[in-house]
């Protein structure tokens, strides 16, 4: 059997071990990066699919004879046609659960950085702000503590339960936020008092019909006006330009974003414009430490191993 994966450089940076993927098929191609218009000759020799980010539609997998299995080496399966595979009899598996530390810690940092005005008071030394003080400090941007704030969490699965024990353990006081529109069930509050109570939104539910633009100017602001929103997961649950509207009226305090609703992001995004104030932005990275894509890596090959011995693991279709 032979492997092909798409996009290695998105898990790999050259500090990872493949000798556990590499021992799963007698033959691997390895593409740090394929051009969409390159994917289907990629994979059309290929039995097994790694991808990360690369899209499989329909055309692609028609032409792919021979593929028995689409492992994706992330969580979310929106790049693939899972109905064109399911109609062609290929099987399509996922990895999960294996960056829930690496971004429940990214997710807090964005939090302390905002409530600590970490960014912009180093920007102040480095401009020379502290050098001309009057005071020993530089005190001109308010200081928050975490402990006693409200941390409200939308999309309460393995992400979110790892954040809300850092929350927790900060001595924040969690709120786990029902689904928009229904009834609170035992250890739920309900989605608008959440949104009124919390003192930092985290976002951790996926990318669905139902969360695509759940985060609106309407919910902003309801939003208390010191609140901070925190998105670690995906850009469209956000509506963006009513969050830059909203930083630059000061309808919230601030907001940290580790995911964009178009990745790479066009220089001219409406969340990258120079003028919004208090607003973090990180490039997709919350996932991303060593150990997590080593996790990740070591994942793909169980699910391959596992196909292999007629086995499926985390099956999508």
């Amino acid at each position: 059997m032979t492997g092909v994966f798409l996009d290695v450089e998105t898990l790999d940076c050259g500090d990872l071990d493949r000798a556990p993927l590499l021992a799963t098929l007698p033959q691997w191609h390895w593409h740090e990066f394929s051009d969409q218009t390159d994917v289907a000759r990629h994979i059309a020799v290929a039995n097994v699919v790694v991808t990360n980010k690369c899209q499989l539609n329909r055309a692609g997998l028609e032409q792919a004879r021979q593929l028995q299995l689409v492992a994706v080496s992330a969580t979310g399966c929106n790049n693939v046609d899972l109905v064109a595979a399911a109609e062609l009899g290929i099987t399509v598996c996922n990895i999960r659960d294996y960056a829930s530390d690496a971004v429940a810690q990214h997710t807090i940092t964005l939090m302390l950085n905002l409530l600590t005005a970490q960014p912009w008071y180093w920007q102040s030394v480095r401009e020379g702000d502290w050098s001309r003080s009057r005071q020993f400090c530089l005190t001109n941007r308010p200081i928050r503590q975490a402990r006693g704030l409200n941390f409200g969490i939308i999309g309460y699965g393995v992400l979110g339960q790892a954040t809300a024990r850092l929350a927790a353990a900060l001595g924040m006081n969690v709120l786990v936020a029902e689904r928009k529109g229904a009834a609170a069930r035992p250890g739920r509050v309900a989605f608008a008092e959440v949104i009124q109570e919390a003192d930092v939104l985290s976002i951790h539910c996926s990318l669905s019909a139902h969360t695509e633009g759940l985060i609106d100017s309407a919910v902003l602001n309801a939003m208390k006006p010191d609140a901070i929103l925190i998105n670690t997961s995906r850009g469209g649950i956000v509506t963006e330009r009513d969050l830059a509207d909203a930083l630059r009226r000061g309808v919230i305090a601030g907001a940290a974003i580790d995911t964009l609703s178009a990745e790479p992001p066009p220089p001219d995004h409406v969340l990258l414009a120079p003028d919004i104030p208090n607003l973090v932005v990180t490039p997709h990275n919350a996932w991303a430490s060593h150990t997590a894509r080593q996790a990740a890596m070591d994942q793909v090959a169980k699910v391959i191993t596992a196909f292999v011995a007629g086995v499926v693991i985390n099956r999508v279709v």
